[in-house]
């Protein structure tokens, strides 16, 4: 759309980001409980709204927060993937001009306490994600993934054969200390986006992350997201494609010298920054 300037609106999207949404589900044996931050889009025919303030078109983002806390009640919250899906379609009833529903997930894990089964811990090593565009008409892309997954191992890691050129100077290593903090998303095929048992989807795609995490000798952080997005879609054929974004977490073996002492792979200095970034997506063949 063409403002009376001659400039043009090539893309747009607006909705409600990060509603914090805490679901309880009350039963005899005891509650459940499901902590979510939802962010919401809407993309379409808005034109009017930007260029002439013409909202006739829009559902608010005011309404868009209320159909995530209204979803919640009607259908409960069950597993992101669906929750997000469910969301999806009823902001796209709801709006005659979008063309496009976008529903982001993210939840927080809580763990009951003691035995009267009403009390809860905050707990995990992660946060579980999942993400849907559902197009008018069309069928939806659903995503399933994790967060903030921190992996170490102490040993099985090596560096080299890289490079040299004037300002190299990272040493070569057979044996180091491998740490990163995961950031997976894992990429449903179409036909099984809906269908799927998305909590066994989501817990075996984890165990194979780790799994293989732990399992092959790395000979780079590189080699490593390979395995690692190769062995989530081997254990879930549900899934098309992993991205994964791996940021190595460097330790660097603290020189104890200048205090009379040994270092046989002990001590070690965590440093948060500058840090490698190692990013890739694994798709199936």
């Amino acid at each position: 759309m063409t403002d009376p300037g001659g400039h043009e609106l090539t893309w747009n999207q607006y909705g409600k980001a990060e509603v914090r949404l805490v679901h309880v589900e009350r039963a005899a044996t005891g509650h459940a409980v499901r902590d979510l931050e939802v962010t919401t889009a809407l993309r379409g025919d808005f034109g009017p709204a930007y260029t002439d303030g013409d909202n006739s078109r829009v559902l608010t983002t005011d309404a868009q927060k209320n159909t995530v806390f209204g979803t919640a009640r009607e259908t409960g919250v069950g597993e992101p993937e669906a929750f997000a899906l469910a969301v999806a379609g009823r902001l796209l009833a709801a709006c005659p001009a979008a063309d496009v529903a976008r529903v982001a997930v993210r939840r927080f894990p809580w763990s009951p306490l003691g035995t009267g089964g009403h009390a809860f811990t905050r707990t995990g090593s992660h946060v579980v994600v999942a993400e849907a565009e559902v197009p008018r008409g069309g069928a939806p892309r659903l995503l399933g993934g994790v967060e903030e997954l921190v992996a170490l191992r102490t040993t099985g890691s090596e560096y080299h054969g890289f490079l040299r050129e004037r300002f190299t100077t990272l040493a070569e290593t057979d044996d180091r200390l491998l740490a990163t903090r995961v950031t997976a998303r894992w990429r449903y095929d179409g036909a099984a986006a809906e269908g799927a048992d998305h909590a066994a989807v989501s817990d075996g795609a984890l165990a194979a992350l780790l799994d293989a995490f732990a399992g092959h000798r790395s000979l780079a952080l590189q080699q490593t997201l390979h395995v690692m997005g190769s062995a989530v879609l081997d254990a879930r054929p549900e899934l098309a494609e992993v991205t994964l974004s791996l940021p190595n977490q460097h330790h660097v073996l603290q020189d104890l010298a200048p205090f009379g002492l040994d270092n046989p792979g002990a001590v070690y200095r965590a440093e948060d920054r500058p840090y490698g970034l190692i990013e890739g997506t694994v798709t199936r063949r």
